[in-house]
Protein backbone atom coordinates (compact mmCIF):
# COMPACT_ATOMS: atom_id res chain seq x y z
CA UNK A 1 0.00 0.00 0.00
CA UNK A 2 1.32 3.41 -0.94
CA UNK A 3 1.13 5.72 2.07
CA UNK A 4 -0.14 9.21 1.39
CA UNK A 5 0.30 12.15 3.75
CA UNK A 6 -0.58 15.84 3.26
CA UNK A 7 2.17 17.55 1.32
CA UNK A 8 1.79 20.93 3.06
CA UNK A 9 2.71 19.47 6.46
CA UNK A 10 6.20 18.59 5.17
CA UNK A 11 6.80 22.32 4.67
CA UNK A 12 4.98 23.55 7.78
CA UNK A 13 6.34 25.25 10.87
CA UNK A 14 3.63 24.97 13.53
CA UNK A 15 2.85 27.28 16.41
CA UNK A 16 0.90 25.81 19.31
CA UNK A 17 -1.61 28.21 20.88
CA UNK A 18 -3.38 27.80 24.22
CA UNK A 19 -6.20 30.26 23.42
CA UNK A 20 -6.92 31.59 26.93
CA UNK A 21 -3.28 32.68 27.31
CA UNK A 22 -1.97 33.85 23.93
CA UNK A 23 -3.69 37.15 23.15
CA UNK A 24 -6.59 39.28 24.36
CA UNK A 25 -8.17 41.42 21.66
CA UNK A 26 -7.11 45.07 21.79
CA UNK A 27 -9.94 46.18 19.47
CA UNK A 28 -13.25 47.08 21.10
CA UNK A 29 -15.56 44.19 20.25
CA UNK A 30 -19.21 43.71 21.04
CA UNK A 31 -18.92 40.53 23.00
CA UNK A 32 -19.80 38.53 26.05
CA UNK A 33 -18.02 39.24 29.31
CA UNK A 34 -16.35 42.42 28.20
CA UNK A 35 -15.54 43.31 31.81
CA UNK A 36 -15.32 39.83 33.29
CA UNK A 37 -13.16 39.27 36.34
CA UNK A 38 -10.26 37.73 34.47
CA UNK A 39 -7.09 36.82 36.32
CA UNK A 40 -4.29 39.31 35.84
CA UNK A 41 -2.60 38.43 32.54
CA UNK A 42 0.95 38.56 33.91
CA UNK A 43 0.36 36.85 37.25
CA UNK A 44 1.03 33.14 37.82
CA UNK A 45 -1.81 31.15 36.24
CA UNK A 46 -4.06 28.95 38.35
CA UNK A 47 -5.71 25.65 37.52
CA UNK A 48 -9.21 27.12 37.36
CA UNK A 49 -8.78 30.78 36.44
CA UNK A 50 -9.30 32.41 33.05
CA UNK A 51 -7.10 35.16 31.66
CA UNK A 52 -9.48 36.07 28.86
CA UNK A 53 -7.48 35.36 25.71
CA UNK A 54 -9.69 35.17 22.60
CA UNK A 55 -9.61 34.43 18.89
CA UNK A 56 -9.84 38.10 17.91
CA UNK A 57 -6.59 38.51 19.81
CA UNK A 58 -5.05 35.77 17.68
CA UNK A 59 -6.23 37.57 14.51
CA UNK A 60 -4.39 40.70 15.72
CA UNK A 61 -1.23 38.59 16.17
CA UNK A 62 -1.23 36.95 12.73
CA UNK A 63 1.25 39.50 11.35
CA UNK A 64 3.60 38.64 14.22
CA UNK A 65 3.27 34.91 13.49
CA UNK A 66 3.80 35.45 9.77
CA UNK A 67 6.91 37.53 10.48
CA UNK A 68 8.22 34.69 12.68
CA UNK A 69 7.83 32.32 9.71
CA UNK A 70 4.86 30.37 11.07
CA UNK A 71 2.59 28.82 8.44
CA UNK A 72 0.45 26.50 10.58
CA UNK A 73 -1.31 26.88 13.94
CA UNK A 74 -2.34 24.08 16.27
CA UNK A 75 -4.95 25.21 18.78
CA UNK A 76 -5.61 23.36 22.01
CA UNK A 77 -9.43 22.97 22.30
CA UNK A 78 -11.61 25.93 21.38
CA UNK A 79 -15.10 24.45 21.82
CA UNK A 80 -17.49 25.54 24.55
CA UNK A 81 -16.37 24.26 27.92
CA UNK A 82 -16.21 25.10 31.63
CA UNK A 83 -12.43 24.95 31.94
CA UNK A 84 -9.64 27.28 30.82
CA UNK A 85 -8.03 24.48 28.79
CA UNK A 86 -11.38 23.39 27.28
CA UNK A 87 -10.72 19.65 27.36
CA UNK A 88 -14.12 19.38 29.15
CA UNK A 89 -16.28 19.81 26.03
CA UNK A 90 -19.87 21.02 26.40
CA UNK A 91 -20.74 21.46 22.73
CA UNK A 92 -18.64 20.25 19.83
CA UNK A 93 -20.46 22.49 17.36
CA UNK A 94 -19.90 25.76 19.24
CA UNK A 95 -16.64 27.64 19.60
CA UNK A 96 -16.55 28.93 23.17
CA UNK A 97 -18.35 32.31 23.42
CA UNK A 98 -15.50 33.52 25.66
CA UNK A 99 -13.20 33.09 22.65
CA UNK A 100 -15.62 34.94 20.36
CA UNK A 101 -17.80 32.03 19.26
CA UNK A 102 -18.16 30.63 15.75
CA UNK A 103 -18.12 34.10 14.08
CA UNK A 104 -14.69 34.96 15.55
CA UNK A 105 -13.36 31.56 14.50
CA UNK A 106 -14.65 32.03 10.93
CA UNK A 107 -12.97 35.43 10.81
CA UNK A 108 -9.73 33.93 12.13
CA UNK A 109 -9.81 31.05 9.67
CA UNK A 110 -10.31 33.40 6.72
CA UNK A 111 -7.57 35.76 7.92
CA UNK A 112 -5.14 32.87 8.46
CA UNK A 113 -5.88 31.31 5.07
CA UNK A 114 -5.34 34.67 3.35
CA UNK A 115 -1.81 34.49 4.74
CA UNK A 116 -1.42 30.81 3.76
CA UNK A 117 -1.44 29.79 7.43
CA UNK A 118 -3.14 26.44 8.09
CA UNK A 119 -5.27 25.83 11.19
CA UNK A 120 -5.47 22.50 13.06
CA UNK A 121 -7.94 21.97 15.91
CA UNK A 122 -7.79 19.72 18.95
CA UNK A 123 -10.37 16.91 18.83
CA UNK A 124 -11.31 15.55 22.27
CA UNK A 125 -13.27 12.49 21.20
CA UNK A 126 -12.47 9.98 23.94
CA UNK A 127 -14.54 11.73 26.61
CA UNK A 128 -16.92 14.65 26.99
CA UNK A 129 -17.79 16.51 30.20
CA UNK A 130 -20.50 16.66 32.84
CA UNK A 131 -21.93 19.66 31.01
CA UNK A 132 -22.21 17.88 27.64
CA UNK A 133 -25.89 17.87 26.63
CA UNK A 134 -26.29 14.09 26.26
CA UNK A 135 -24.61 13.32 29.58
CA UNK A 136 -26.54 16.12 31.24
CA UNK A 137 -29.72 14.43 30.04
CA UNK A 138 -28.63 11.19 31.74
CA UNK A 139 -28.05 13.14 34.97
CA UNK A 140 -31.51 14.70 34.73
CA UNK A 141 -33.50 11.66 33.58
CA UNK A 142 -31.52 8.75 34.97
CA UNK A 143 -32.34 5.32 33.53
CA UNK A 144 -35.08 6.91 31.35
CA UNK A 145 -32.62 8.97 29.28
CA UNK A 146 -32.38 7.96 25.60
CA UNK A 147 -28.61 8.58 25.79
CA UNK A 148 -27.74 5.96 28.43
CA UNK A 149 -25.78 3.82 26.03
CA UNK A 150 -23.64 6.79 24.93
CA UNK A 151 -21.64 6.42 28.13
CA UNK A 152 -20.35 3.60 30.33
CA UNK A 153 -22.90 3.60 33.15
CA UNK A 154 -22.07 1.06 35.87
CA UNK A 155 -24.81 1.60 38.45
CA UNK A 156 -27.18 4.06 40.12
CA UNK A 157 -27.35 6.70 41.40
CA UNK A 158 -24.73 8.62 39.45
CA UNK A 159 -22.53 10.91 41.52
CA UNK A 160 -20.95 13.43 39.15
CA UNK A 161 -19.74 15.86 41.84
CA UNK A 162 -19.56 14.20 45.23
CA UNK A 163 -16.34 12.26 45.58
CA UNK A 164 -17.58 10.54 48.73
CA UNK A 165 -19.69 8.27 46.55
CA UNK A 166 -18.75 6.09 43.58
CA UNK A 167 -19.32 7.94 40.28
CA UNK A 168 -21.03 4.80 38.88
CA UNK A 169 -19.80 5.62 35.38
CA UNK A 170 -16.42 5.46 33.66
CA UNK A 171 -14.53 8.75 33.51
CA UNK A 172 -11.25 9.32 31.67
CA UNK A 173 -8.38 8.38 33.95
CA UNK A 174 -10.92 7.89 36.76
CA UNK A 175 -11.93 11.57 36.55
CA UNK A 176 -15.70 11.93 37.07
CA UNK A 177 -15.58 15.36 35.36
CA UNK A 178 -14.81 13.57 32.08
CA UNK A 179 -17.38 10.84 31.29
CA UNK A 180 -15.92 8.49 28.69
CA UNK A 181 -17.88 7.84 25.49
CA UNK A 182 -19.03 4.33 24.63
CA UNK A 183 -17.43 4.12 21.19
CA UNK A 184 -18.95 0.70 20.56
CA UNK A 185 -22.31 2.43 20.21
CA UNK A 186 -22.78 3.17 16.45
CA UNK A 187 -24.63 6.41 17.31
CA UNK A 188 -21.66 7.73 19.29
CA UNK A 189 -19.31 6.74 16.53
CA UNK A 190 -21.44 8.48 13.90
CA UNK A 191 -21.77 11.59 16.09
CA UNK A 192 -17.98 11.94 16.32
CA UNK A 193 -17.48 11.29 12.60
CA UNK A 194 -20.01 14.02 11.78
CA UNK A 195 -18.24 16.52 14.08
CA UNK A 196 -14.95 15.72 12.35
CA UNK A 197 -16.52 16.25 8.91
CA UNK A 198 -18.40 19.39 9.95
CA UNK A 199 -15.30 21.34 10.95
CA UNK A 200 -13.24 20.11 7.99
CA UNK A 201 -16.03 21.38 5.71
CA UNK A 202 -16.10 24.59 7.78
CA UNK A 203 -12.52 25.09 6.61
CA UNK A 204 -10.08 23.73 9.20
CA UNK A 205 -6.97 21.99 7.87
CA UNK A 206 -6.79 19.04 10.22
CA UNK A 207 -7.31 17.46 13.61
CA UNK A 208 -4.94 16.85 16.51
CA UNK A 209 -6.48 13.95 18.44
CA UNK A 210 -6.44 13.93 22.22
CA UNK A 211 -5.54 10.55 23.85
CA UNK A 212 -6.59 8.57 20.75
CA UNK A 213 -5.02 5.37 22.14
CA UNK A 214 -7.89 5.26 24.67
CA UNK A 215 -10.36 4.49 21.86
CA UNK A 216 -10.04 0.77 21.25
CA UNK A 217 -13.13 0.14 19.11
CA UNK A 218 -11.88 -1.78 16.02
CA UNK A 219 -11.87 0.27 12.83
CA UNK A 220 -12.71 3.56 14.57
CA UNK A 221 -9.64 5.53 13.48
CA UNK A 222 -9.62 3.94 10.01
CA UNK A 223 -13.17 5.22 9.48
CA UNK A 224 -12.22 8.59 10.96
CA UNK A 225 -9.42 8.91 8.40
CA UNK A 226 -11.66 7.83 5.51
CA UNK A 227 -14.37 10.34 6.42
CA UNK A 228 -11.98 13.25 7.04
CA UNK A 229 -9.93 12.61 3.89
CA UNK A 230 -13.11 12.29 1.80
CA UNK A 231 -14.02 15.83 2.95
CA UNK A 232 -10.46 17.13 2.38
CA UNK A 233 -7.73 14.77 1.09
CA UNK A 234 -5.05 17.21 2.32
CA UNK A 235 -6.37 17.37 5.90
CA UNK A 236 -3.77 16.53 8.56
CA UNK A 237 -4.55 13.93 11.23
CA UNK A 238 -2.07 13.89 14.11
CA UNK A 239 -2.45 11.83 17.27
CA UNK A 240 -1.30 12.56 20.79
CA UNK A 241 0.67 9.37 21.33
CA UNK A 242 3.80 9.77 23.47
CA UNK A 243 5.60 6.50 22.69
CA UNK A 244 6.09 3.98 19.89
CA UNK A 245 3.23 4.76 17.52
CA UNK A 246 3.68 2.18 14.81
CA UNK A 247 0.24 0.68 15.29
CA UNK A 248 -1.36 4.04 14.37
CA UNK A 249 1.14 5.07 11.70
CA UNK A 250 0.52 2.32 9.15
CA UNK A 251 -1.00 4.73 6.62
CA UNK A 252 -4.62 3.81 7.43
CA UNK A 253 -5.06 6.00 10.54
CA UNK A 254 -2.93 9.05 11.44
CA UNK A 255 -0.49 11.05 9.32
CA UNK A 256 1.75 11.57 12.33
CA UNK A 257 1.91 11.87 16.12
CA UNK A 258 3.23 14.46 18.55
CA UNK A 259 6.82 13.29 18.40
CA UNK A 260 7.85 13.07 22.07
CA UNK A 261 10.24 10.29 20.98
CA UNK A 262 12.20 13.11 19.32
CA UNK A 263 11.77 15.57 22.21
CA UNK A 264 13.01 13.29 24.98
CA UNK A 265 16.49 12.36 23.63
CA UNK A 266 16.97 15.85 22.16
CA UNK A 267 16.47 17.42 25.60
CA UNK A 268 18.60 14.72 27.28
CA UNK A 269 21.42 15.47 24.81
CA UNK A 270 21.31 19.29 24.78
CA UNK A 271 20.38 19.95 28.43
CA UNK A 272 22.19 16.90 29.84
CA UNK A 273 22.65 16.96 33.60
CA UNK A 274 21.01 20.40 33.83
CA UNK A 275 17.58 18.73 33.54
CA UNK A 276 15.39 19.47 36.57
CA UNK A 277 14.09 15.97 37.30
CA UNK A 278 11.04 17.35 39.15
CA UNK A 279 9.83 18.85 35.86
CA UNK A 280 10.00 15.59 33.90
CA UNK A 281 9.48 12.69 36.30
CA UNK A 282 6.11 10.92 36.12
CA UNK A 283 5.66 12.28 32.58
CA UNK A 284 5.08 10.02 29.60
CA UNK A 285 8.48 10.80 28.10
CA UNK A 286 12.03 10.59 29.47
CA UNK A 287 14.39 13.51 28.77
CA UNK A 288 16.91 11.96 31.17
CA UNK A 289 19.42 10.52 32.00
CA UNK A 290 21.87 12.73 30.06
CA UNK A 291 22.92 11.44 26.63
CA UNK A 292 26.23 11.79 24.84
CA UNK A 293 26.41 12.12 21.07
CA UNK A 294 26.74 8.37 20.26
CA UNK A 295 23.61 7.47 22.27
CA UNK A 296 21.74 10.42 20.79
CA UNK A 297 22.69 9.33 17.26
CA UNK A 298 21.56 5.80 18.04
CA UNK A 299 18.17 6.93 19.37
CA UNK A 300 17.57 9.29 16.43
CA UNK A 301 18.52 6.68 13.82
CA UNK A 302 16.30 4.15 15.58
CA UNK A 303 13.43 6.68 15.52
CA UNK A 304 13.97 7.36 11.81
CA UNK A 305 13.63 3.63 11.13
CA UNK A 306 10.38 3.34 13.11
CA UNK A 307 7.98 4.72 10.51
CA UNK A 308 7.72 4.94 6.72
CA UNK A 309 9.48 8.02 5.28
CA UNK A 310 6.19 9.59 4.15
CA UNK A 311 5.06 9.47 7.78
CA UNK A 312 8.41 10.75 9.13
CA UNK A 313 7.94 13.89 7.04
CA UNK A 314 4.55 14.60 8.65
CA UNK A 315 5.43 13.94 12.28
CA UNK A 316 4.72 16.86 14.63
CA UNK A 317 8.10 17.48 16.27
CA UNK A 318 8.25 19.46 19.49
CA UNK A 319 10.35 20.34 22.53
CA UNK A 320 7.49 21.38 24.82
CA UNK A 321 3.70 21.60 24.91
CA UNK A 322 0.86 22.49 27.30
CA UNK A 323 1.33 18.99 28.80
CA UNK A 324 5.01 19.48 29.74
CA UNK A 325 7.13 22.06 31.49
CA UNK A 326 8.79 24.54 29.15
CA UNK A 327 12.28 23.61 28.05
CA UNK A 328 13.97 26.65 29.61
CA UNK A 329 12.53 25.57 32.99
CA UNK A 330 13.38 21.90 32.41
CA UNK A 331 16.96 23.02 31.69
CA UNK A 332 17.19 25.05 34.91
CA UNK A 333 17.22 28.37 33.02
CA UNK A 334 20.15 27.38 30.77
CA UNK A 335 19.64 29.29 27.50
CA UNK A 336 22.19 27.38 25.35
CA UNK A 337 20.27 24.15 26.04
CA UNK A 338 17.19 25.67 24.43
CA UNK A 339 19.08 27.10 21.46
CA UNK A 340 20.85 23.79 20.75
CA UNK A 341 17.59 21.85 21.02
CA UNK A 342 15.85 24.36 18.74
CA UNK A 343 18.65 23.95 16.20
CA UNK A 344 18.01 20.19 16.21
CA UNK A 345 14.23 20.72 16.02
CA UNK A 346 14.40 23.02 13.01
CA UNK A 347 16.75 20.72 11.08
CA UNK A 348 14.92 17.42 11.69
CA UNK A 349 12.55 15.66 9.23
CA UNK A 350 8.91 16.36 10.08
CA UNK A 351 7.04 19.55 10.99
CA UNK A 352 8.57 21.51 13.90
CA UNK A 353 6.15 22.95 16.45
CA UNK A 354 6.89 25.97 18.63
CA UNK A 355 4.89 26.25 21.87
CA UNK A 356 3.62 29.85 22.14
CA UNK A 357 6.06 32.06 24.01
CA UNK A 358 9.04 29.71 23.73
CA UNK A 359 10.30 31.90 20.89
CA UNK A 360 10.58 34.89 23.25
CA UNK A 361 12.07 32.99 26.19
CA UNK A 362 8.89 32.42 28.25
CA UNK A 363 9.58 30.15 31.24
CA UNK A 364 7.14 27.81 32.96
CA UNK A 365 7.28 24.74 35.15
CA UNK A 366 4.63 22.01 35.06
CA UNK A 367 0.94 22.86 34.56
CA UNK A 368 -0.47 25.37 35.35
CA UNK A 369 2.81 27.33 35.21
CA UNK A 370 3.57 26.20 31.63
CA UNK A 371 0.39 27.96 30.51
CA UNK A 372 1.32 31.55 31.38
CA UNK A 373 0.05 34.60 29.55
CA UNK A 374 2.14 35.55 26.49
CA UNK A 375 4.62 38.20 27.71
CA UNK A 376 4.60 41.91 26.91
CA UNK A 377 7.07 42.95 24.25
CA UNK A 378 9.28 44.67 26.83
CA UNK A 379 9.80 41.23 28.45
CA UNK A 380 10.76 39.38 25.28
CA UNK A 381 14.24 37.92 25.04
CA UNK A 382 15.28 39.34 21.69
CA UNK A 383 18.21 36.98 21.19
CA UNK A 384 15.87 33.98 21.53
CA UNK A 385 13.41 35.48 19.05
CA UNK A 386 16.26 36.24 16.63
CA UNK A 387 17.59 32.70 16.50
CA UNK A 388 14.07 31.28 16.12
CA UNK A 389 13.50 33.59 13.14
CA UNK A 390 16.89 32.73 11.68
CA UNK A 391 16.38 28.96 11.96
CA UNK A 392 12.79 29.08 10.66
CA UNK A 393 13.94 31.19 7.69
CA UNK A 394 16.65 28.64 6.86
CA UNK A 395 14.14 25.80 7.08
CA UNK A 396 11.87 27.57 4.58
CA UNK A 397 14.84 28.46 2.39
CA UNK A 398 16.40 24.99 2.09
CA UNK A 399 14.18 22.18 0.91
CA UNK A 400 16.72 19.60 2.10
CA UNK A 401 15.94 20.65 5.71
CA UNK A 402 12.31 19.69 5.09
CA UNK A 403 12.32 16.64 2.85
CA UNK A 404 15.98 15.70 2.43
CA UNK A 405 17.57 12.52 3.80
CA UNK A 406 19.19 12.60 7.25
CA UNK A 407 22.71 11.19 7.52
CA UNK A 408 24.74 11.09 10.73
CA UNK A 409 28.34 12.08 9.92
CA UNK A 410 29.96 12.05 13.35
CA UNK A 411 28.90 11.32 16.93
CA UNK A 412 31.52 11.22 19.64
CA UNK A 413 31.52 12.55 23.23
CA UNK A 414 29.72 15.92 23.07
CA UNK A 415 30.05 16.52 19.32
CA UNK A 416 27.33 15.56 16.85
CA UNK A 417 27.25 16.24 13.11
CA UNK A 418 24.77 15.24 10.44
CA UNK A 419 23.88 16.13 6.87
CA UNK A 420 20.55 16.88 5.23
CA UNK A 421 20.68 15.99 1.56
CA UNK A 422 18.22 16.53 -1.30
CA UNK A 423 19.55 16.10 -4.84
CA UNK A 424 22.48 18.55 -5.06
CA UNK A 425 21.42 20.59 -2.02
CA UNK A 426 23.52 19.58 0.97
CA UNK A 427 23.81 21.10 4.45
CA UNK A 428 25.87 20.00 7.44
CA UNK A 429 24.65 20.66 10.99
CA UNK A 430 27.19 20.46 13.83
CA UNK A 431 26.67 20.72 17.60
CA UNK A 432 29.01 20.75 20.55
CA UNK A 433 26.90 20.32 23.70
CA UNK A 434 29.99 20.11 25.94
CA UNK A 435 31.29 22.82 28.24
CA UNK A 436 34.71 22.89 26.53
CA UNK A 437 35.64 23.67 22.93
CA UNK A 438 35.77 20.60 20.68
CA UNK A 439 38.54 19.92 18.15
CA UNK A 440 37.72 16.97 15.92
CA UNK A 441 38.47 15.69 12.44
CA UNK A 442 36.29 13.14 10.67
CA UNK A 443 35.84 11.55 7.28
CA UNK A 444 32.78 12.74 5.33
CA UNK A 445 31.27 10.30 2.87
CA UNK A 446 28.08 10.46 0.85
CA UNK A 447 28.29 14.19 0.04
CA UNK A 448 29.05 15.61 -3.39
CA UNK A 449 29.90 19.10 -2.09
CA UNK A 450 32.15 20.51 0.60
CA UNK A 451 29.88 22.88 2.55
CA UNK A 452 32.04 25.67 3.97
CA UNK A 453 29.80 28.72 4.40
CA UNK A 454 28.20 29.48 7.76
CA UNK A 455 24.46 29.84 7.42
CA UNK A 456 24.06 29.78 11.20
CA UNK A 457 26.49 29.96 14.12
CA UNK A 458 30.25 29.86 13.80
CA UNK A 459 33.29 27.63 14.27
CA UNK A 460 36.67 27.12 12.66
CA UNK A 461 36.48 24.59 9.85
CA UNK A 462 38.79 23.24 7.16
CA UNK A 463 38.40 20.53 4.55
CA UNK A 464 41.61 18.46 4.62
CA UNK A 465 43.04 15.09 3.71
CA UNK A 466 43.13 13.27 0.42
CA UNK A 467 40.55 14.75 -1.90
CA UNK A 468 39.55 17.07 0.94
CA UNK A 469 37.30 14.31 2.32
CA UNK A 470 37.94 15.16 5.97
CA UNK A 471 36.29 17.94 7.92
CA UNK A 472 38.46 19.50 10.60
CA UNK A 473 36.50 21.41 13.24
CA UNK A 474 37.14 23.64 16.18
CA UNK A 475 33.73 24.41 17.63
CA UNK A 476 33.12 26.55 20.72
CA UNK A 477 31.45 25.07 23.81
CA UNK A 478 27.65 24.87 24.02
CA UNK A 479 27.17 25.95 20.43
CA UNK A 480 26.00 24.76 17.03
CA UNK A 481 26.25 25.76 13.39
CA UNK A 482 24.89 25.02 9.93
CA UNK A 483 27.20 24.81 6.93
CA UNK A 484 26.07 25.32 3.35
CA UNK A 485 27.73 26.07 0.03
CA UNK A 486 29.43 29.44 -0.37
Amino acid sequence: MQIQTPDWVKHAVFYQIFPDRFAKSQQPRKRLLKNASWEDWHEMPTLQGYKGGDLWGVIEKLDYLQDLGINAIYFTPIFQSASNHRYHTHDYYQVDPMLGGNPAFKELLDAAHERNIKVVLDGVFNHSSRGFFFFHDVLENGPHSPWLDWFKIEGWPLSPYNGEFPANYVGWDGNRALPAFNHNNPEVREYIMEIAEYWIKFGIDGWRLDVPFEIKTPGFWQEFRDRVKAANPEAYIVGEVWGDSREWLDGTQFDGVMNYLFAAPTIAFTAGDRVDIDQVKDRSYSPYPPLFAPEYAEKIQHLLEFYPWEIQLTQLNLLASHDTARLISIAGGDKPSVELATLLLMTFPGAPSVYYGDEVGLAGKLDPDSRRGFPMESNWQRDVLDYHKQLITLRHQYKCLRTGSYQVLYAHAATYAFARILDNEELIVILNVGSAASQVTFEVTGLQSKPNKFLYGSAEIEWTGEGESQLKLDIPPRSGCILGMG
